[in-house]
């Protein structure tokens, strides 16, 4: 599993113009089983995606279709770890 930590690089005015694309690149992704969880950091500097990815190679091809990446909005710092302890079944069943 991999946490995606982004950190925006231009003002706001600038994220939001590729906003709209950014979802629609994150709910291509949910479909696919991808994603697990994501949201803005809190202050709004960035945001945070879990994912699933068979290694980092497959994880970064996944990063490198993400509009804020190609327009150069976020920096990715990708964290990689193996969840041991869950909330709930469900969670289990998500990591396969």
């Amino acid at each position: 599993m991999f946490i995606a930590i982004l950190t925006y690089k231009k003002p706001l005015e600038e994220v939001d113009r590729y906003l709209q694309a950014h979802r629609e690149y994150l709910a291509e992704h949910y479909a696919a089983g991808d994603f697990i969880a994501s949201g803005p950091q809190t202050p709004r500097i960035g945001g945070v995606i879990m994912m699933k990815g068979e290694n980092r190679t497959a994880v970064d091809a996944i990063i490198a279709q993400d509009p804020f990446k190609i327009n150069g909005i976020a920096d990715y710092q990708i964290v990689e770890f193996t969840p041991t302890m869950f909330i709930t079944d469900n969670l289990k069943m998500i990591l396969g």
